[in-house]
């Protein structure tokens, strides 16, 4: 993969796009303990990211099947780095304006994402792709790991403009390094945008796999993942007394997911279905650890574990996607991958306190961890399921 020089260009890309999606809320937040924003300010923005991202997931869908591929990336990466400036000249004096740049910044974040996928589908071959998701997997996660001191200690030298306009510096390295896909047009004719999805739609339907394998991610994002972003922080404070049980079990988890993506670049399992969704079904440990009154360090071993297993299930999950799916529906059938999975975690966020307040933590941390058990071993039932591919 280091001699696939169009594979470089496209990992750098994608390296750019991932850091500065994570950088956000992370400057913000900083900007927050500068006393630029608020609190409510910081999730109104947050927010408008968000909405920003969901809307742009679809549409891009469409259009990086519709037109090439490198060609949405490149918008996309530009509307994100204009939208970077607008929001540091407005920082702390009107909300409307950042508002509607954090709205601008989450759609170039979601547009961007389809066209990637299958741009690494248009660059890299068949046999390298396993390799090449690993890679691309690792960066983020090294991201994960080393960015917040890092952005940490900038803050000590700049503030908050600077650190958004090296966002907007990220973006502009997203948009202009990939390289050229095939350039084909997949669609003919007058733009029918809902008859376009529609198409990516039926497409993902004639992979049985496809859909018993998204609705278990998105059971599990949605319940193991609002665990971890709800429950850990109060489990760590309250049963432990400290924060560095919430520090050291989501360091636990990036390490644990690094080694999952080294070892699964070179591993080829016999049967790569069901062994991505044993690596789903290991993110129940996490709830579980949380429900017992155990040791700290199990509950740091349970979030390495649950590390292991999400990257044993995302790169396979990206390889046959890209390997199985008709390549002029491929974005489309990742942005439903996209808006799914991810779009659907803040409604897990959202009731999970409620849950947490009726019933108690216990027993909405209990079926937490059923549904992270139960959902991949259900989708694994499905028989295209054993080796992500489809039966004709």
């Amino acid at each position: 993969m280091l001699r696939n020089v169009a594979f470089l260009r496209l990992w750098t890309a994608t390296t750019a796009s991932g850091i500065a999606t994570w950088a956000l809320p992370f400057v913000l937040g900083l900007a927050v303990l500068d006393r630029a924003l608020t609190a409510v300010e910081l999730g109104v923005l947050l927010a408008a990211r968000t909405a920003g991202f969901l809307a742009a997931v679809p549409i891009s869908g469409v259009l990086a099947d519709r037109y090439a591929r490198r060609r949405v990336v490149l918008w996309s990466g530009l509307t994100a780095a204009v939208a970077a400036p607008v929001m540091a000249l407005f920082v702390g004096s009107s909300l409307p304006l950042m508002a509607v740049a954090a709205v601008a910044m989450g759609a170039g974040q979601g547009a961007c994402r389809p066209a990637f996928q299958a741009l690494t589908a248009e660059v890299v071959s068949e046999e390298q792709r396993q390799q090449a998701n690993a890679a691309m997997t690792l960066s983020v996660r090294v991201t994960t790991l080393v960015a917040p001191g890092l952005t940490a200690l900038l803050a000590l030298f700049v503030n908050t403009q600077a650190l958004l306009l090296g966002i907007g510096v990220l973006w502009l390295v997203a948009a202009l390094v990939p390289p050229r896909g095939n350039d084909f047009a997949g669609a003919a004719g007058k733009p029918r945008f809902f008859a376009e999805f529609a198409e990516g739609v039926r497409e993902a339907r004639r992979h049985p796999w496809f859909l018993a394998g998204l609705g278990a991610l998105t059971a599990v994002i949605a319940t193991g993942y609002s665990a971890t972003g709800v429950v850990l922080p109060l489990v760590s404070r309250d049963r432990y007394g400290t924060e560095a049980v919430l520090a050291g079990a989501l360091t636990a988890y990036t390490l644990g997911a690094l080694a999952g993506a080294l070892l699964i670049a070179r591993w080829r399992p016999k049967h790569a279905g069901w062994t991505a969704f044993a690596g789903l079904a290991l993110y129940g440990f996490a709830p579980l650890s949380l429900l017992l009154p155990v040791h700290p360090a199990v509950v740091l071993a349970a979030y390495a574990v649950a590390g292991i297993g999400i990257e044993l299930f995302n790169v396979p999950w990206f390889t046959a996607t890209q390997r199985e799916v008709e390549p002029s529906k491929l974005a489309r059938v990742s942005s439903l991958d996209f808006l799914m999975s991810y779009g659907l975690a803040p409604v897990g966020l959202a009731l999970i306190a409620p849950a947490i307040g009726h019933f108690g933590a216990g027993p909405v941390l209990a079926v937490c961890a059923v549904v992270c058990f139960v959902a991949p071993a259900v989708a694994a039932l499905v028989p295209s399921s054993r080796d992500f591919r489809t039966r004709s």
